[in-house]
């Protein structure tokens, strides 16, 4: 008891001294004993700096831990951040005296816990068993496990976890390889057989001519690499050849198929310099910036380093102006799931992320936490707590955290945001009026591709079925706690580049059920060599789990929701078919006719709801633009559509949509073609709804690009009020 007693005057010395209340000995005591459980790690003799003092609450669902040191851990269960935050309050003199009765109770049951404890020097940690959530959770957002610090029974149960997990989830990487190989078997004997007659297999190709070109055009440029080489060992080279040019490329010959946007940036004349930025729980990721080496001058490492965990605090940019030159609008590039944001810059010029830097954007590429190397300021990568988070986590900390670096390094006050599939997801997540839908305030548009808000009918496959079905304790037994199959990246760092290329295309593309038909197949080693990345087993416990977006089919609303939706649209269309039309028949003979269609087309039973009663934002949203991937059976972006389309988001204003038919999940930014029907489109939305047109350069080919002129504006103010007076009206009308 001794231990504990010395740790709570400790603990409560750096929230007590402000204050001259007199501190009851039990609350101190519980305060201790609380702040211990969601500490750092209490094992170290250093540990002063790492002792958790109050919950900081990013949102009302999302509470972070403050330390002493003023280090920041990931967020903990509501009910612990709430009871730290109160005795804390009661410490200090600002709570109710119900607080100490609580705490009272708290500390019976932790001298209970201590008393069972073989170790007397310190009460007994709850076991892993104990920290994880029920099987029966929120259905969108399940609370996260609490492991709290390190401890001979945590550290125990974590290795038996990591090793339960490295075999099964291994043997079940074992199976999607096996049923990807014997799937490809009959592509295999019919390429060889139109080999043996004579033809060759990529005629039917769409683009079959286009990569010919291009197969022989970078064989020229190999070549052509090879002879400057040769000039400048020798020192003869014309540097007259490279005067004229506005993007001189610094690396060049054949594909070495590396990991690095960088390399594959300076190809085509660009370059990338990385950031790093920490967001408001203690994680350390990485920002790429795509720039012009004729154009700027990379910063140094100590400015490109991470600043602290507050955003938006308008700090000075690093880089000072260019005198002269107006700057470049700044945009912002999210991924997809397990992907890099380096899958925007895999397809040479026509790389959307090179294509609209070259067209006159200021380029950031950002990265989710964990990526290819998962860093945090205080945690370490075998710590259960660094891979405690899921796709609320990624929005609602990491998308922030961006944004704000980006507008700082540009002393710009909003920018524009572009997102490819998860990056959708965390997009919307983080917008919506129950998250932070204060962000929205910093965009001027978002474009999203291949939106992914709706599940598709690939979420039925056997495979996905599997681990839908399958409780949270079992996932976890199989999947681990950690990293969500760390042998992928693994096998990423010793396979040669080109066999790593062609597995993960076979494994991927029986997964997702897609294929490369309109990619450059010249280029599609290259394409994965930014995936996959680290994730938290709980984020793909979020994606494929039991009670979440496998099961609700929707990142933002359950399924009872989504069946409700369909009624009403099914309604909807009912009265719109049984609509009278326009005849040359007699009136008798009209109404006999309407009268059939009504009573040949099912009425659906629906019970109607006021408009914008289950709208997921607010006036605070942005703009939206879609690109949506016709035949995506991933997710089901025409529903989205559609949800925008029947009002029920009456603040969302979608400036352009668009559905491309022959289109799969990947296509919208790796198709031979994305750049002519996705990203020309990208660049003029971007630059129509920019609103400080005149104090930044005009991108190439948007000289007569009108600005976008919200129509909305002056009837967003009554919306609220109508549908007050409607639901008021309503009630009235049940009384």
């Amino acid at each position: 008891m001794g231990d504990i007693n010395a740790r709570s005057q400790s603990t409560i010395s750096t929230v007590s001294n402000a204050s001259s209340t007199t501190v009851s000995p039990i609350t101190a005591i519980a305060y201790a004993r609380q702040a211990e459980k969601l500490s750092q790690d209490l094992s170290r003799e250093d540990v002063g700096g790492g002792t958790a003092v109050e919950a900081q609450y990013i949102t009302p669902q999302d509470p972070v831990i403050v330390t002493a040191g003023g280090g920041r851990l990931p967020g903990v269960p509501l009910t612990e951040a709430s009871k730290l935050n109160s005795l804390k309050a009661d410490i200090e003199g600002k709570s109710s005296p119900s607080v100490e009765t609580e705490a009272a109770i708290e500390l019976e049951r932790l001298d209970q816990i201590q008393a069972n404890s073989q170790d007397g020097a310190r009460p007994a940690e709850p076991s892993l068993r104990r920290a994880m959530p029920p099987a029966r959770t929120n259905p969108l957002f399940p609370p996260l496990p609490l492991y709290g610090p390190s401890s001979l029974t945590r550290d125990l149960q974590c290795v038996i976890f990591r090793v339960s997990s490295f075999f099964l989830s291994l043997a079940f990487l074992g199976i999607i390889v096996l049923g990807s190989t014997f799937t490809s078997i009959p592509l295999m004997f019919n390429h060889i057989w139109l080999r043996l007659t004579f033809r060759d297999p990529d005629e039917r190709r769409p683009f079959f001519e286009e990569e010919k070109k291009l197969k022989q055009s970078r064989k020229n440029e190999q070549r052509s690499w090879k002879r400057q080489n040769w000039r400048r060992m020798s020192q003869t080279d014309d540097k007259e050849s490279e005067a004229g040019s506005e993007y001189v490329p610094s690396e060049g010959g054949p594909d070495p198929l590396v990991c690095d946007a960088g390399y594959y940036a300076r190809r085509v004349g660009l370059d990338i310099e990385e950031f790093k930025v920490q967001t408001e729980d203690g994680f350390i990721i990485t920002l790429w910036h795509v720039y012009n080496p004729l154009e700027f001058t990379p910063l140094t490492d100590e400015e490109r380093a991470a600043r602290g965990p507050n955003l938006f605090t308008g700090a000075d940019r690093s880089r000072p102006a260019i005198d002269g030159q107006k700057p470049k609008f700044p945009i912002l590039m999210i991924h997809g799931l397990l992907q890099s944001s380096g899958a925007y810059c895999s397809n040479d010029d026509a790389s959307l992320a090179f294509y609209l830097c070259k067209s006159g954007y200021d380029v950031w590429l950002g990265n989710n936490r964990c990526g290819f190397k998962p860093e945090h300021t205080l945690l370490s990568y075998s710590d259960p707590r660094m891979w405690a988070w899921n796709i609320r986590q990624m929005g609602v900390m990491d998308l922030p955290a961006l944004i704000s670096r980006v507008l700082s390094e540009t002393s710009f006050e909003r920018l524009g945001l572009i997102a490819h599939s998860q990056g959708t997801t965390q997009t919307f997540v983080a917008l919506a009026k129950e998250q932070r839908p204060d962000l929205g305030e910093k965009l001027t548009v978002f474009c999203a591709l291949a939106p992914a808000a709706y599940a598709g009918p690939l979420i039925g496959k056997a495979y996905f079925k599997f681990m839908r079905i399958i409780s949270p304790a079992l996932f976890r037994i199989i999947f681990g706690i950690h990293a969500f199959i760390p042998f992928m990246m693994t096998m990423h760092s010793v396979l040669p580049g080109r066999l790593y290329g062609a597995m993960g295309y076979r494994v991927f593309s029986f997964l997702f059920n897609w294929s490369d038909a309109r990619w450059d197949r010249g280029l599609r080693d290259r394409m994965f060599q930014f995936a996959p990345v680290y994730v938290s087993a709980e984020s793909m416990r979020w994606w494929l789990g039991r009670e979440c977006f496998a099961k609700q089919r929707c990142i933002l609303a359950t399924r009872e929701e989504g069946h409700a939706e369909d009624e009403e649209d099914a309604m909807e269309d009912y009265y719109n078919q049984a609509s009278p039309r326009p005849s040359n028949s007699r009136r008798g003979s009209t109404c006999e006719q309407k009268s059939r269609r009504k009573d040949d087309v099912p009425k659906p039973k629906h019970e109607k709801k006021l408009k914008g009663s289950t709208a997921w934002y607010n006036s605070q949203v942005p703009p939206f633009a879609l690109w949506v991937a016709g035949n995506d059976e991933l997710v089901d972006g025409r529903k989205l559509m559609r949800r925008f389309k029947r009002g029920r988001e009456p603040y969302v204003k979608v400036v352009h949509s668009k559905v491309i038919e022959e289109y799969e999940h990947l296509d919208v930014i790796w198709a031979m073609d994305s750049i002519e029907k996705v990203g020309s489109e990208v660049k003029e939305v971007l630059w129509k709804t920019c609103d400080v047109r005149d104090k930044v350069r005009v991108p190439s080919g948007c000289e007569e690009i009108e600005p976008w002129i919200d129509e909305t504006l002056g009837k967003e103010e009554n919306i609220g009020e109508v549908e007050e007076e409607q639901s008021s009206s309503s009630e009235e009308r049940l009384r």
